[in-house]
């Protein structure tokens, strides 16, 4: 991801994405991570209405017994899944410049795998990866904490999960309506459906302390908007994990680091996970991580083609519902037998039955086929017909995944210290299933003739619902965060995003498409028999066809016919005879304001070609946002589009001129129109795609 699109997609990140294994042994005493945060008591919230969770599909189990694989399941021989994990984890650390690996497997309430691979840290001295000790930021996997923290507000009947979410917030971070009537609840915000638009470039996480906000500034700071109706839109959202965040700390009248470490990570045992930040002590912030656990921190990694480089450190606190959790393997371990335990592990209970079974269980799916969320956990479909529960995570420089198969009694998780272990992290599991419990290797999926018949319904260009709707995040968005569907010639569907590519096939003729060589699907949304969009393989966005203005073709063609103009306007000024420099004194303004305009688009046009050379470093594009390459770019650009409405009140006084003798030739005349209308039409389409907008960002 060294190119624009990973910034773009990291609007995108938080998503999703040796030591050898031992028996686990009991638990340290619980304690928490960190002193108690130094913050004011938190407001008492309104009264609650009475709790309640939306029914499930089938009926709860009536207890929490330890999972047991199902009938006929064999359990995974140590050695034999240690063999096959050590291949997998070296093939891709020397194929993809992988530094560090940290790896747990659990099965019926035994660690089966504990291992680490490479190192940590570089710096003072190159630190191996040790599984018990080693923390890794594990991302959007910290959601599966806040819903459990949820959860057990549910419980205790503080949180209805169907109440509008603003009887649960602070009013200074309480929804705005924004033209719509429905509210968002919990729900809304557990499927990733309250209909925000999704931002990130320059604020979702710090690399300089001091910049870090508090979490209810930050809520209040950074509101998106709504673009969509709650509960109709799958549509990714970060913003409403905190806000979930917000509400438990509200209720629970704690802070909401302190609430997870009393009620889920201390009884567990988990005493090297966190939600804290290692930054300097403030009183408007959360206590920070202890320096015991700080001095055993994974540094995050890039490739720069012949070394890795460290990264500097993401401070996720303000944003820590979403993405916050630094932890250990070891942890991890016994957070995975817990979820698999029904909600209980050595004694301590952290949910009842209920709630293991709706964190097992689809509350809700965007569309028939397509993957559905058990309160905010997602659900993976898994070769042999298993399905999983659980969540990937993504940070600049870390990668990991959480992946509990309540079927096979499995749980499995792994993360990295460089973002180029994202095709390790998210295949793992999968791989695992279908190495030990997925059905024999089939041959090659063929293409299908009934998809090269129709090709045409589905080719395009789509972009994600997932994605800023304004400003110059918008126009970055839709710049690099689109993909292209086409058809091949062997019949297979084709997915090309900015730095990604996969091939699918069609099961059927309703929309539906399984990986090739994989076990994903993705649903297309048909209308009269041509797609209208499609929803992703994890049911957390939907990717609409983009109109004739919203394609990449247009903005192409407009761009280099708009240079072609205004090089030509320059290169045409000292080549004028006398008589093309006779003219009207309004045609000496209109000549005037072409020349600027000239001058400014090839400034907008050669900024945004620099910014766009700059892209390699991703870490730059989203502390630094916009930038000043970006700003300079869609300055120039808004001023040209200003005159170029000017330019067109002009054009009539120019035709009209003089005495003939007094006045622009036929043929200026013409090439100045010629330009007032590529001028306007450029304008017009970076409006539509926010360019000129550098105010909003």
């Amino acid at each position: 991801m060294s190119k624009a699109f990973a910034a773009a997609g990291l609007v995108s990140l938080l998503s999703l994405s040796t030591t050898s294994s031992a028996q686990q042994t009991p638990p340290p005493s619980p304690s928490a991570t960190a002193a108690p945060a130094a913050t004011p008591p938190v407001s008492a919230p309104r009264p609650a209405p009475r709790p309640a969770v939306r029914p499930p599909v089938a009926p709860a189990p009536q207890s929490a017994a330890a999972p047991v694989a199902a009938p006929g399941v064999a359990p995974l021989a140590p050695a034999e899944l240690e063999a096959f994990v050590d291949g997998m984890v070296r093939d891709a650390m020397s194929a993809d410049h992988i530094p560090g690996v940290t790896v747990s497997v659990v099965q019926n309430g035994q660690v089966i795998l504990k291992k680490g691979y490479g190192f940590s840290n570089l710096e003072p001295a190159a630190r191996a990866v040790d599984p018990d000790r080693t923390l890794f930021r594990i991302a959007s996997i910290s959601k599966t904490f806040t819903w459990i923290a949820v959860m057990k507000e549910v419980e205790a009947g503080r949180l209805r999960l169907d109440a509008p979410i603003n009887l649960y917030l602070p009013e200074k971070v309480q929804v705005r309506d924004q033209g719509f009537t429905k509210p968002i609840t919990m729900l809304d915000l557990m499927s990733h459906t309250p209909g925000f638009e999704d931002r990130a470039l320059g604020q979702l996480f710090e690399r300089d302390a001091d910049r870090v906000r508090p979490q209810l500034t930050y809520l209040r700071q950074e509101r998106p908007r709504r673009e969509f109706e709650p509960g109709s839109t799958p549509a990714y959202s970060n913003y409403g994990v905190g806000l979930a965040g917000a509400a438990v700390a509200y209720v629970g009248q704690k802070p909401f680091e302190t609430i997870v470490e009393n009620t889920i990570t201390g009884p567990l045992g988990m005493t090297r996970t966190t939600f804290r930040d290692p930054y300097p002590a403030r009183p408007d912030l959360p206590s920070p991580m202890s320096p015991a656990l700080a001095r055993d921190l994974a540094d995050g990694f890039f490739w720069t083609g012949d070394s890795w480089r460290k990264r500097p450190y993401e401070y996720t606190s303000q944003g820590a519902p979403a993405g916050g959790v630094s932890t250990t393997a070891a942890d991890m371990s016994r957070y995975m037998m817990m979820i698999l335990n029904g909600g209980t592990l050595d004694g301590a209970a952290i949910y009842n039955a209920q709630t293991a079974h709706g964190f097992r269980t689809a509350q809700s799916q965007p569309a028939p086929g397509v993957p559905g969320l058990a309160h905010g956990f997602l659900q993976y479909r898994l070769p042999g017909g298993r399905t999983g529960w659980g969540h990937d995570g993504a940070l600049l420089s870390f990668r990991s995944s959480m992946v509990t198969v309540p079927e096979l009694g499995l749980g499995i998780f792994i993360a990295a210290n460089a973002e180029s272990g994202e095709r390790l992290t998210s295949q793992t599991a999968g791989r695992i299933v279908q190495r030990f419990y997925g059905p024999p290797a089939a041959l090659p999926d063929a293409g299908s003739a009934w998809l090269k018949s129709n090709a045409a319904a589905f080719e395009g260009q789509y972009v994600s619902s997932r994605r800023a709707f304004h400003g110059l995040e918008k126009f970055v968005g839709l710049l690099n965060g689109r993909v292209t569907v086409a058809v091949s010639p062997d019949g297979r569907l084709l997915i090309r995003g900015f730095d990604s590519a996969s091939a699918w096939v069609p099961q059927g003729t309703d929309g539906v498409f399984r990986e090739v060589g994989g076990w994903r699907t993705i649903v297309f949304a048909m209308q009269d028999g041509r797609a209208t969009g499609y929803y992703n393989s994890s049911g957390v966005a939907k990717y609409a066809k983009v109109g004739l203005l919203g394609g990449q073709g247009w903005l192409g063609w407009l761009t280099a016919l708009t240079a072609i103009a205004a090089i030509a306007t320059l290169a045409g000024i000292p080549m004028r005879g006398r008589r093309d420099s006779r003219e009207t004194p309004m045609q000496r303004r209109a000549s005037l304001i072409q020349s600027l305009q000239a001058v400014l688009w090839l400034a907008a046009i050669g900024a945004t070609l620099v910014w766009l050379s700059k892209t390699g470093d991703v870490a730059a594009i989203f502390f630094d946002w916009p930038g000043a390459w970006l700003l300079i770019a869609s300055s120039c650009a808004l001023v040209a589009a200003v005159l170029s409405v000017i330019a067109l009140g002009l054009t009539p006084f120019v035709w009209r001129g003089g005495r003939r003798v007094e006045s622009w030739t036929v043929g200026r005349k013409l090439a100045f129109s010629a330009t007032v209308l590529i001028y306007l039409a450029y304008s017009a389409l970076l409006t539509i795609w926010g360019a000129i907008f550098p105010w909003a960002g």
